[in-house]
């Protein structure tokens, strides 16, 4: 029995004989099927030809993502904050050097998502830290596909992780799309990791907001003013997004609500 792994969005499935028929993250609207068809790898496979990299990405913070790049692309964060580590979002490979590299660094006390698309090796990275808790919001476990006793499911807008970590709902690009805030990050003036539910555009000055990337479908109005409302009490100077420097660092607050502003005053007018 193998977990296979879907190659365009990088998500490990539960056991099987044999490659799954389908993948339902992949077949969904917001994402998309290669265009060679259905394709599935293992991570013993990708472990051949390819290596995790490590190195910081911002204050407290410590990006891991994979060379070459595999799937989505994304790199994950490592959250250095007081009360232990926290890994935000995921990646697909975990190597023996992955793992004595985050050990090195204090080890993981939990993991937490944005949204299926990073779903990734979650289970893997949980039993090679003692069966780190993963927090998925309720409304995404549809699209586990590797289900696991570590997965904690949380409901309604927010989940307190404790020393100043804050997982909010915001319900954009998927309904239990998710944030994650750091009270201490920025060097106390507080970080907003953002995944793509708020995605870090080109001129990073700006971020967007989607209901599917690859597909061009934009999200609804009322969608982001929720969004806006859950996350106005919160305080971010900086914000991270999903890739390598895509970042706002400097009155990210401000750049997101200008964001909003803008991409509202276009899609409704």
């Amino acid at each position: 029995m193998t977990h296979y792994v879907c190659v365009t969005c990088g998500v490990q499935f539960a056991a099987s004989a044999q490659p799954p028929a389908h993948c339902p993250i992949c077949e969904d609207e917001r994402q998309y099927v290669g265009w060679a068809g259905q394709q599935w790898a293992t991570l013993d496979a990708l472990r051949r030809d390819h290596k995790t990299v490590i190195r910081p990405e911002g204050p407290g913070l410590v990006g891991i993502g994979t060379e070459p790049g595999f799937a989505i692309g994304q790199r994950a964060l490592l959250v250095q904050a007081e009360g232990g580590n926290v890994l935000w979002d995921c990646i697909t490979l975990i190597d023996d050097a992955a793992i004595a590299e985050v050990k090195n660094l204090g080890g993981l006390r939990a993991i937490a998502i944005s949204h299926p698309h990073y779903f990734s090796s979650i289970v893997e990275w949980s039993r090679a830290f003692g069966d780190a808790p993963i927090y998925l919001h309720a409304a995404l476990k549809p699209w586990v596909m590797r289900p696991d006793p570590a997965i904690e499911y949380w409901e309604g807008e927010r989940l307190e992780l404790g020393q100043g970590l804050t997982l909010i709902n915001a319900g954009i690009h998927f309904e239990g799309g998710t944030l994650l805030h750091w009270a201490a990050g920025a060097e106390g003036q507080g970080a907003l990791l953002a995944g793509d539910i708020f995605q870090v555009v080109q001129d990073r000055r700006w971020v967007s907001f989607m209901y599917s990337y690859p597909n061009l479908i934009p999200e609804r109005p009322a969608t982001i003013r929720e969004a806006l409302r859950r996350v106005e009490p919160y305080a971010f100077d900086h914000l991270y997004g999903a890739w390598w420097e895509r970042k706002v660092i400097g009155d990210a607050k401000g750049a997101v609500w200008r964001s909003a502003e803008r991409y509202l005053a276009r899609i409704e007018s």
